[in-house]
């Protein structure tokens, strides 16, 4: 039986505007609910040991890589997106996860 590999979001976001952030944190749940996502980190301490990274980073765990296709191109969080980008900066990946 061949298992499907999950989809991951990856971010690494600073937040310039705390308060503002709020409206997206309410908002993206409407398209994280629909998708089947699942937040594995979200905004916890860290230690940078290696390189540069911004200070906030997450990682969203999907039922597929489709599904956090999907997900990042909905309406639904395009809609969050857009009351994001004016009070953070992100770096965000979409990838696939290992079956070992």
């Amino acid at each position: 039986m061949s298992e499907t590999p999950k989809g991951y979001w990856v971010g690494h976001v600073t937040v310039e505007d705390p308060q503002a952030y709020q409206a997206y944190r309410a908002a993206n749940a409407a398209a994280f609910a629909k998708y089947g996502a699942r937040f594995l980190v979200r905004g916890g301490a860290m230690e940078v040991v290696e390189g540069d990274l911004r200070p906030r980073t997450i990682v969203i765990e999907f039922p597929s890589l489709a599904a956090a296709r999907a997900c990042y191109l909905s309406p639904e969080y395009q809609h969050a997106l857009g009351l994001r980008t004016p009070v953070s900066e992100a770096d965000i990946c979409i990838v696939e996860g290992w079956i070992g």
